[in-house]
């Protein structure tokens, strides 16, 4: 009897002060998050309550396990488990807190800069300096796991020995991972491009979605993902719209006939430009750029505040500047002109006549004279 209510006090003891420290913790956390609104840290500490619990219970167990005498025979295998679980969760809680201070630095900095792209910049930062952070953490769990198994301790040796050869290969294997690496904190800490930045890549306009250290996602205006290596943006000329000011000019064409009504059409374009909410108001223009035999070709120049309110300012003033014309002026649309060709002055049939009179009486008036 005593050898089964051993094993379970200890078990449910460990199961219960474990559950009873972590609401405790969080019970802390909670009014500590209420007491001090203007920072979000005690809040995201409370995101750690599993792997918290975790390394009490693991800690726990581990500690009380040589006084339960069951499982004898696997004592070893048992104790090396609970040993893997509390490397785990105390690499998981230690990227849980380094997560929770980062995010309220970041907070922190957003809250008193009001300039989005230096707040896009370090946000773009954060995110890679935490999966810089998560991977350290990862490959030492790792490690530490590992070295809790005898045999690889005893070739630890070996393995010290052959690691200038194997980092040779291995850097030779891992050329453009290790090329997409390094351009990724070189765009995060250069301030090539950061998320939430509109750009143009392939003749793709989109934003800017996630950058890791080894591939960058772009969302394009359609909905769709292009995901393509860091290395791109190190080597190829791209387009960066959000690049200093994100404040932009747009252009919209019309062809129009050559009678259409310029000073109207300037008027008009101001009447919709004021009724149009993505207009920032700075400037506008109407000019003709060129011509052909048949149309003229008029550019209207709009600002907006950034790339998505330039599009929406280009596409109202072309939809509502055409509608106008169809209904207030049909006449300046483009046409085919079917109207008999106006002859020249003082020209009949491709021959030139004299004094303005017709070649018939031209030869009557000359005919008496060649008779004289």
């Amino acid at each position: 009897m005593e050898n089964l209510l051993r094993p379970l006090i200890v078990v449910g003891g460990s199961v219960v002060l474990t559950l009873f420290i972590g609401w405790a913790t969080d019970r802390l956390l909670c009014k500590a998050d209420q007491r001090h609104p203007e920072t979000p840290l005690w809040g995201l500490l409370r995101r750690g309550r599993i792997p918290y619990q975790l390394v009490l219970c693991a800690a726990l167990l581990r500690g009380s396990y040589d006084q339960v005498e069951v499982l004898q025979e696997h004592k070893t295998a048992v104790g090396r488990t609970l040993t893997l679980v509390l490397i785990g969760a105390a690499a998981w809680l230690v990227i849980r807190i380094a997560a929770a201070v980062v995010e309220t630095s970041y907070s922190r900095y957003a809250r008193v800069h009001r300039d989005a792209a230096r707040v896009r910049r370090v946000r773009t930062q954060v995110t890679l300096i935490m999966r810089v952070v998560s991977a350290i953490v990862g490959v030492v769990a790792v490690a530490a796991m590992l070295l809790t198994f005898p045999t690889f301790r005893a070739a630890g040796a070996s393995l010290l020995a052959s690691a200038g050869i194997l980092g040779i290969v291995a850097g030779v294997a891992a050329q453009s991972t290790l090329s997409n690496m390094f351009a990724g904190l070189q765009i995060a800490f250069g301030d090539m491009v950061r998320i939430g930045d509109t750009v143009v890549v392939d003749g793709e306009w989109g934003t800017v979605e996630e950058i890791t250290l080894t591939f960058l996602t772009v969302r394009t205006w359609d909905e769709r993902r292009i995901t393509m290596p860091v290395s791109y943006f190190t080597s190829k000329p791209f387009e960066n719209w959000s690049r200093g000011t994100p404040q932009m000019t747009g252009i919209v064409y019309w062809h129009v006939d050559h009678s259409a009504p310029l000073d109207a059409m300037r008027e008009k374009l101001r009447d919709i430009l004021r009724e149009c909410p993505a207009w920032d108001g700075r400037a506008y223009g109407l000019d003709v750029t060129d011509t052909t035999p048949n149309t003229m070709q008029v550019r209207a120049l709009v600002t907006a505040k950034d790339a998505d309110d330039i599009w929406t300012a280009r596409v109202t003033v072309r939809e509502q500047m055409i509608r106008w014309l169809t209904e207030e002026h049909p006449y300046a649309l483009p046409r085919v002109n079917t109207a008999d060709a106006t002859t020249p002055p003082n020209r009949t049939n491709g021959r030139p006549s004299v004094d303005g009179a017709p070649p018939r009486q031209r030869r009557a008036h000359e005919a008496p004279r060649a008779d004289r």
